[in-house]
C-alpha cells in the first residue's frame, strides 16, 4: 500500500486505508481537481480532525498524501523533480483547512520553497467544501505570490489548470525572476539561523556575549548567519529545547530566509535534535558540533587530526540513532547463527573500537611528548606556556617574539597544533643572553566541550608541564572579563598547573585611553602589549625573565579582580 506521510499518530487503520485509496483517484490533467475528489478530502479531514495535503503531478496522478499543513508536509528537496529555475516543479498541492481564511504566510513560503504549480486551500466545514483559495507564484506582483478571492468549488473546478500554469511559467521567464524560485541558493556555505535560549541562571550580558560568540564560531566554520531568534525560559523544554510556538516561528523564519541549518547556542541531546528536525524540516546542530567542525577544518598535523577524530567520535557515540530493525548476522556457521544485532549496535561497536584505538594513540602521543619535555628539562631551559581565550593573539605573539611562522587569522581556533619555539632575551644590566621556550597552546572558549578537553589532553599537558604561564587577553573584546573567567575555569579543571603566571593584555592599540587607564589600575601587575604593533614586547620579555626567576610567589592579578 502507498505510504501516508505526516503525523498519522492516533489515526485509525480504517482511516489510513481511506487515505491510501486517494492514491488511486487520478484527476484530469486540465483541471485543478474534481468536485468529487475535493469532497472526499473534506470528509476524511473532518473524520480525522487534521488538515490533509494532497500533491498531484501535471498528469493528474496523486504522488503524495500527507496529514498536516503545507509547511509541515513539504516534499524533501531531493524528491522534487529536477527542473530549471525558470520553471515550476510540476506539482500542485490541494490542502484542507477548517477556517475560512486565505493561506497563511507559512503555507505560501512552503509553496515558494517547493516551486509548486499552485496551492489550493479548501475550507472544509461540517465535512463539506465551503469555499477555496487559489494561490500561485507570480513575479510581477508586489509579493512573490498571488492569492485569489474566495472561490466556490464550481468556480475552482472549471478553471483550466494546464493553460494557467503555462501562462504563469511564461510570466516567470519574461520577468527573468526564476532565481527567486530556486529551491536552494547555490553556495558552498551553510545558511544558518541561530537560536538562543536564555534560562534563569544566565545573565542578559552573558547570554548576548554567547550569541555574539556563536556568530563568530559559525562564520569561522564557513557558514553565513542569516538571523538570530531568542527565547527566555525558566529551563529548556525537555523534548524540543524551545516551546511549540517558538518552533513555529523558527520554521517560518527558516523557510523565509532559505536557511538550511539551525544552530542552538547550547548543547542539545540527540532526541531533542531529532524532534526539532522533524518539526522544522531542516538539520539542527548545537554549539559543540560547530566547534568540532572548526577543529576538523583547522587540524593540520597528524597529531591534530588524531585528536579531532577522537573528539568527534566521543561526541557522536551517545548520539547514534536507530535505523530500523534490519539485522546483520554475528557470523556464519554452527554456533554463530543467532538473532544478530541491529545496525545501530554494529555502529556502536565499530565506533567504540575506533575510540579505543585512538585513545591508545593519544596515550602514545602523551608518552612521546613526555620524552621531549624530559629532554628539555635536561637542557634546563625554562618553558612558558601561552594560554588564553581563542583569538586572543597567542600565535601572533609567538610569531613576533620568536620569528616563528605559525598560521594566524582573525578567526576562532585558527591554530590547533601546539608549537614550541625558543626566544633569546638579553638582560639589560648584565648583558647575559638567556633562552626561554615559548609554547603556543590551543585556544580556550567558554564551556569548552568535554570531548575536546579529553581528546586534547596530550596538547593541554604542555600547559601542565610548563614552568609558568602567560595568560594572553584580548583587551579590545567587549567580553574580555568573561574570557578571563572562562580561561580560569578551564585551568582549574586541569590536574595541575604552574604556580607562576603573568597576565598580558593584548591589542591595546584598539582600546580607548579611559578603558586602558581603568584596567591598569585594576591589574597593576599585568603587562600591556600589542603583538601586531610590537608595543610593550621588551617589557613582556623582562617580566618573563622575572617570572621564571621568581622562586614561589606568582606574578598574577588579584583574585578579587576575577
Amino acid at each position: 500500500m502507498q505510504k501516508i506521510y505526516g503525523n498519522v499518530q492516533g489515526i485509525k487503520a480504517s482511516q489510513i486505508k481511506r487515505l491510501q485509496q486517494l492514491y488511486e483517484q487520478n484527476q484530469p490533467a486540465d483541471r485543478f481537481i474534481t468536485p468529487e475528489f475535493a469532497q472526499a478530502l473534506a470528509t476524511i479531514s473532518q473524520q480525522i480532525h487534521h488538515p490533509i495535503c494532497c500533491y498531484l503531478n501535471r498528469r493528474g496522478q496523486v504522488i503524495r498524501i500527507a496529514v498536516g499543513t503545507p509547511i509541515q508536509t513539504q516534499i524533501p528537496p531531493e524528491e522534487l523533480p529536477r527542473r530549471s529555475a525558470e520553471r515550476l516543479s510540476g506539482i500542485r498541492c490541494i490542502a484542507t483547512q477548517v477556517k475560512s481564511e486565505p493561506p497563511d504566510e507559512a503555507a505560501l513560503i512552503a509553496m515558494m520553497r517547493q516551486r509548486l504549480d499552485a496551492l489550493v486551500m479548501l475550507t472544509a466545514i461540517d465535512g463539506k467544501v465551503k469555499e477555496a483559495f487559489l494561490s500561485y507564484l507570480f513575479p510581477d506582483s508586489e509579493s512573490p505570490w498571488v492569492i485569489s478571492p474566495p472561490l466556490s468549488l464550481d468556480d475552482l473546478t472549471e478553471q483550466e489548470f494546464d493553460e494557467l500554469v503555462h501562462e504563469w511559467e511564461r510570466e516567470i521567464v519574461d520577468a527573468g525572476d526564476g532565481i527567486f524560485l530556486s529551491q536552494e541558493i547555490v553556495s558552498d556555505q551553510d545558511r544558518v539561523l541561530l537560536v538562543g535560549v536564555q534560562t534563569e541562571d544566565i545573565s542578559v550580558q552573558r547570554f548576548e556575549d554567547g550569541l555574539a560568540e556563536l556568530v563568530r564560531l559559525v562564520e569561522s566554520a564557513g557558514g553565513i548567519v542569516l538571523d538570530t531568534m531568542r527565547q527566555k525560559r525558566d529551563r529548556p523544554h525537555p523534548q524540543t529545547v524551545v516551546g511549540k510556538g517558538k518552533i513555529e516561528e523558527i520554521t517560518l523564519l527558516a523557510q523565509k530566509q532559505r536557511a538550511n541549518l539551525i544552530v542552538f547556542d547550547r548543547d542539545i541531546s540527540a532526541s531533542q535534535a531529532r524532534n526539532l528536525e522533524q518539526e522544522i524540516g531542516i538539520r539542527v546542530v548545537d554549539r559543540t558540533e560547530v566547534i568540532l567542525d572548526i577543529f576538523a577544518q583547522r587540524a593540520r598535523t597528524q597529531e591534530g587530526k588524531l585528536q579531532v577524530e577522537l573528539a568527534q567520535l566521543e561526541y557522536m557515540l551517545p548520539r547514534l540513532r536507530g535505523r530500523g530493525q534490519e539485522m546483520s548476522r554475528l557470523g556464519a556457521g554452527i554456533g554463530t547463527r543467532g538473532p544478530g544485532e541491529t545496525k545501530l549496535e554494529t555502529e556502536r561497536r565499530t565506533i567504540q573500537r575506533r575510540i579505543n584505538q585512538l585513545q591508545q594513540e593519544v596515550n602514545d602521543l602523551q608518552a612521546h611528548r613526555a620524552r621531549i619535555r624530559q629532554q628539555r628539562q635536561q637542557q634546563e631551559i625554562p618553558v612558558l606556556a601561552l594560554v588564553g581565550y581563542t583569538n586572543a593573539g597567542k600565535s601572533t605573539l609567538l610569531n613576533v617574539l620568536t620569528n616563528a611562522e605559525v598560521f594566524t587569522a582573525d578567526q576562532l581556533f585558527a591554530t590547533l597544533d601546539p608549537t614550541t619555539r625558543k626566544v633569546v632575551i638579553t638582560e639589560p644590566e648584565t648583558q647575559e643572553r638567556r633562552s626561554i621556550l615559548l609554547t603556543d597552546t590551543v585556544g580556550f572558549i567558554h564551556e569548552l566541550p568535554p570531548p575536546l578537553m579529553d581528546a586534547f589532553r596530550a596538547t593541554l599537558e604542555e600547559v601542565v608541564e610548563a614552568d609558568a604561564m602567560i595568560h594572553v587577553v584580548d583587551l579590545s573584546h567587549p567580553a574580555w572579563e568573561s574570557h578571563i573567567t572562562s580561561v580560569l575555569e578551564i585551568l582549574e579543571e586541569m590536574p595541575e598547573i604552574p604556580e607562576k603566571s603573568l597576565i598580558a593584555f593584548n591589542k591595546v592599540d584598539k582600546v580607548d585611553s579611559e578603558t586602558l587607564d581603568r584596567v591598569q589600575q585594576d591589574y597593576p601587575e599585568a603587562v600591556f602589549i600589542s603583538a601586531t604593533q610590537r608595543l610593550g614586547l621588551e617589557t613582556l620579555k623582562m617580566r618573563s625573565l622575572q617570572l621564571i626567576d621568581e622562586p614561589v610567589k606568582a606574578i598574577a592579578v588579584p583574585q578579587n579582580s576575577y
